[in-house]
């Protein structure tokens, strides 16, 4: 611990951001980093709790608490307060191999579960002490290009090159097996590349990791449709292992009367349209799907949906609506939720803060989801019947229910951002691999009912988040690495 009374003397400090009526005329990243000695006055703020909870990632209250990564984050707080940044580097970089996505769009359990949060009120800067070190690392480089120094001679396939594949692939090519990734789209990344805006997420910074992987040896195979224009039979017999990593993409749809209308999307089908276009031309090539001057309605209270209202706010919209069906949360922690669990609480996100600077009010309605869509004598959506929903207990389980009160609203784009209900089974179908209940691929530790074919991810676990999914590549690797070598040292 390099200060003992850091936390006591000096008070928490984060980035500054630009104003929200600067930030939303473009799709930028919008966040400005501290300077170096400012970063390193945060790090001397963790306090040698003894029992660090930030790092531990278990499950409290049918939450897991603190980083899944279980980065050792005491470690390279301690490291940046004494300004030894390449040392820091090298500690961050044993849990977690790509800090740089988790630095920017991860929620921060590890600040939630801060024991300075719990006796202070402020937590740790973690999640920017991450991104100051991963940034030194670039530009020192200390990250850089590393090829393993022997090959084993063994194959891996892996589909899909969201967190999850490249968690996986990273780890197994260091290994020294030669590693294949398999992606649909024209771009790597997943859902980082196309499902998290750019203003969250800029691309270049998904592009500069991909280098480095590409120059330490992995293959990267881009427009690859697997069960679509390359067949799962095809890899099983060039392959030695095949690991599916492939997402939970299936949409949560509304059933409702009218939504056949047009100008009804899937929050995902609308953002990675918005990013496919302002990657490929800057919108000049006009496919992305347009809010500009709509009267936008946001169906799901999560991020996807708060990532709607930023991207349409970016695009002009003349008003956004952001349905939530449960309560408003409290501003604090209620009775039962306790530190270290994840804090169920009231956040008002960036979307939402530029709503509010943008048309002077909250856009979110609570307790409230769609009964019908009203269409225009062009078929497409210009409405939306709106009922509100109360909380009742039936059977010992919570649920929400009509209250009978309805209310209508003028509406010229809806995006449904109501979740996920698994993965896409063509893939699943493709491989003849088991599913569960949940539309997630059934598995024993990672492997599935295939001999060889393992599944990790979003894919497994359904939809979580990215620190989830770079750990269960990390965890797969191990297991393929056992079964292909016998052992692992992964």
């Amino acid at each position: 611990m390099g200060k003992p009374t850091g936390f006591m003397e000096i008070k928490r400090q984060t980035s500054l951001e630009l104003p929200p009526e600067e930030r939303i005329e473009n799709f930028k990243e919008f966040h400005l980093p501290l300077l170096a000695e400012e970063q390193q006055a945060q790090g001397a703020r963790c306090m040698d709790c003894g029992v660090p909870f930030c790092q531990s990632g278990m499950l409290l209250g049918g939450m897991y608490s603190g980083c899944p990564l279980n980065n050792l984050i005491p470690e390279w707080n301690d490291l940046i307060c004494q300004g030894k940044w390449n040392l820091a580097v090298h500690r961050l970089i044993a849990t977690n191999r790509f800090p740089e996505f988790t630095s920017r769009v991860c929620p921060a359990l590890c600040e939630a579960a801060c024991t300075c949060g719990m006796a202070t009120g402020d937590p740790v800067t973690v999640k920017e002490n991450e991104r100051a070190i991963v940034e030194y690392g670039y530009e020192s480089g200390a990250i850089r290009a590393v090829p393993p120094p022997a090959r084993t001679g063994k194959k891996v396939a892996v589909v899909g090159a969201g967190p999850a594949g490249l968690s996986v692939a990273d780890l197994l090519n260091k290994r020294g097996h030669s590693v294949t990734i398999y992606e649909r789209e024209d771009r790597v990344g997943g859902l980082l590349m196309y499902g998290i805006p750019n203003m969250k997420l800029e691309k270049w910074v998904i592009d500069r990791r991909v280098k480095i992987l590409q120059e330490e040896g992995i293959e990267f195979v881009l427009g690859a449709n697997v069960g679509g224009n390359i067949s799962a039979e095809e890899l099983k017999d060039q392959y030695d292992a095949v690991v599916l990593c492939c997402g939970a993409k299936q949409p949560r749809d509304i059933s409702a009367p009218g939504r056949d209308a047009g100008g009804i999307h899937f929050a995902v089908d609308y953002l990675t349209s918005v990013t496919h276009s302002l990657l490929d031309s800057n919108f000049a090539d006009g496919k992305a799907i347009s809010a500009q001057g709509k009267r936008v309605l946001v169906i799901g209270g999560g991020d996807t949906g708060n990532d709607c209202v930023g991207t349409a706010i970016r695009q002009g919209c003349e008003s956004v609506l952001q349905l939530e069906m449960m309560p408003c949360p409290p501003e604090a922690r209620a009775p039962g939720n306790d530190w270290p669990e994840w804090p169920r609480v009231l956040k008002t996100d960036y979307g939402q803060q530029e709503a509010i600077a943008k048309f002077g009010s909250d856009p979110r309605v609570y307790q409230t989801t769609v009964k019908e869509f009203y269409k225009n004598e062009a078929g497409q959506v210009c409405g939306a019947l709106l009922e509100k929903l109360e909380s009742q207990v039936a059977d010992g389980r919570r649920q929400m229910v009509p209250t009978g009160e309805e209310f209508a609203v003028d509406c010229d784009l809806v995006l449904i951002a109501a979740g996920f209900v698994g993965c896409e089974s063509y893939v699943t179908d493709a491989f003849g691999v088991d599913l569960t209940a949940r539309g997630t691929v059934a598995d024993n530790h990672y492997a599935t009912n295939v001999p060889g074919v393992f599944a990790c991810g979003d894919m497994r676990r359904g939809q979580s988040l990215v620190v989830w999914a770079l750990r269960e590549g990390r965890d797969t690797a191990a297991v393929v690495d056992t079964c292909l070598m016998g052992y692992t040292n992964l």
